[in-house]
């Protein structure tokens, strides 16, 4: 199909894509040529890239290492409810970082749950504070991420391979050892990749838990190079050190995430006849309800926690609310102009470009981004002033991997089921964009508007570079807020970011496919 006329021309999305690699590697570029020479990194950047490298590959095996089990339970178990569990694991990749932190810190914490509950036993209570709490919040975020991932592994092997295990008796160790390890082999390395990369670049929850230097991260020490010390010649080399370890993450996640599976089969409901015993099924539950306890007690929370101080929440909590709005909105507009015609170019045979501008968007630094843009701004008009668009356009960058994966494979398959009627009937350029490919891409825009919208809504990082005193997103004013200890005002505004969050997410989704042709 790449070597065939298409109805709509992929220079839109060529632009588009280039101009994200220019984004990312120019303002890369004007933070290195701004550097003073003989900057290198200090000892403490060092330490830096160890606790990165440290927490990355802890969260990474912890998370896949607890997703096995949980996700094995998932593919054997039918029960109430099973449905709503699953759609709910992914509710912790949309969530507000800052919120998610509120409601760990609400049960893990000093004062929290799990505290109170070892107080009663004469214990100490938890230390959420340092490594372990990077960890634990690491967990929290990529555990539902990796058993969504484990579980579509699970549920690829056909169900004729389980009914034949039955037929021939195979009992536990056969059907490991047949089935499930080598489903595993194929599948978990791309998971562990994936977690990997995505720790690697973690900011909100090293400044909020990491309790102080010995627990900071590469993004964390960039942060700290440019807004205390001013020092671009170090924010210059630990950017280009993460876009490498990130990158190199992300190769690793898409090739190890592509081999041979179990082949076709006939498309029958899978029936298992595995796990009849006791023990299994008790295991199965026990880890079932444990994966939910963990993922659903800190967002109960964090309800039970806001809703008493809704009703006293001041201006400025509501003014950095409407902030966070209108960055949502820009951004999320930004996402549609830019993956839209890079969807198109990558269905039309321009894929290539299109996916090294995805990884690049995965792999470099927010923070540096917004660095680049400060250092080109600055001799023009004050940064601060522009602090809300500088925003939305870095958002708009960070999400744009994750709309194409969801835009790309919809834009693929219009182009190969329309194309050619199109072009019998003349139907070319902005006549097919409107009439043909906009309508049938509704349910999947909508799907990365909503995606965009919530990631960008609980966003904080650039926010952070640019905000003055006067100017906040509504992430970034709670964070001031537990910096004051007014942890009752914290918890009621992390309540309305998670109302704002999650009611972007479903509304444009919903709006996405409400009569939407598919």
């Amino acid at each position: 199909m790449a070597e065939r006329a298409q109805p709509i021309r992929a220079t839109a999305g060529i632009g588009a894509a280039l101009l994200v690699a220019a984004l990312i590697l120019g303002t890369l570029a004007a933070v290195a040529l701004r550097a003073e020479t003989g900057s290198g990194l200090a000892t403490s950047d060092w330490s830096a890239l160890r606790f990165t490298l440290t927490q990355a590959s802890l969260s990474s095996l912890l998370s896949v290492g607890l997703a096995i089990p949980v996700a094995r339970a998932l593919a054997r178990r039918r029960f109430a409810g099973r449905r709503l569990l699953i759609a709910l694991l992914g509710a912790p990749f949309i969530l507000p970082v800052i919120v998610a932190i509120l409601g760990l810190l609400a049960v893990f914490g000093r004062v929290g749950w799990l505290s109170a509950l070892l107080g009663l036993f004469g214990l100490e209570p938890v230390q959420i504070y340092g490594l372990h709490g990077v960890v634990l919040a690491h967990v929290f975020f990529n555990l539902p991420l990796a058993t969504r991932l484990i579980l579509q592994g699970w549920q690829e092997i056909p169900a004729e391979r389980f009914r034949l295990a039955a037929q021939l008796d195979a009992g536990p160790l056969a059907m490991w050892r047949l089935l499930e390890a080598p489903m595993l082999r194929r599948v978990a390395p791309g998971a562990l990749a994936v977690v990997f990369a995505i720790c690697l670049s973690s900011f909100a929850v090293a400044l909020t838990l990491g309790g102080g230097p010995r627990a900071t991260t590469i993004e964390l020490a960039i942060y700290q190079a440019f807004r205390f010390d001013f020092d671009l010649g170090r924010a210059a080399l630990l950017s280009g050190l993460q876009l490498v370890l990130t990158g190199a993450a992300a190769l690793v996640a898409l090739r190890v995430s592509t081999g041979e599976g179990f082949g076709a089969g006939l498309d029958r409901a899978v029936q298992r006849w595995d796990g009849k015993s006791t023990l299994a099924r008790g295991l199965d539950a026990g880890w079932i309800l444990l994966a939910a306890a963990f993922l659903l007690l800190p967002l109960a929370a964090i309800v039970l926690a806001g809703l008493p101080g809704l009703a006293t929440l001041k201006s400025s909590v509501w003014q950095a609310a409407g902030n966070s709005v209108l960055v949502a909105a820009l951004s999320t507009a930004l996402l549609l102009v830019l993956a839209l015609p890079m969807a198109a170019a990558a269905a039309a045979g321009r894929g290539r470009l299109a996916e090294l501008s995805g990884i690049l968007g995965l792999a470099a630094s927010p923070l540096v981004i917004g660095t680049g843009l400060f250092i080109v701004i600055y001799p023009f008009t004050s940064p601060f002033a522009l602090a809300l668009p500088v925003t939305a356009l870095v958002n708009a960058v960070m999400a744009l991997p994750f709309a194409m994966r969801i835009l790309a494979p919809r834009a693929q398959e219009v182009l190969g089921r329309y194309g050619r009627l199109s072009l019998s009937l003349d139907m070319r350029g902005w006549h097919f964009v409107r009439h043909v490919y906009l309508p049938r891409m509704r349910a999947q825009t909508g799907f990365a508007a909503g995606l965009a919208a919530a990631l960008s809504m609980g966003d904080l990082g650039v926010v952070a570079l640019f905000a003055d005193p006067e100017f906040a997103t509504l992430p970034l004013q709670i964070y001031r807020l537990m910096g004051a200890y007014r942890m009752e005002a914290a918890a009621a505004a992390a309540l309305l970011l998670l109302a704002l969050s999650m009611g972007a997410f479903w509304i444009l989704d919903r709006g996405g496919r409400w009569h939407a042709e598919t």
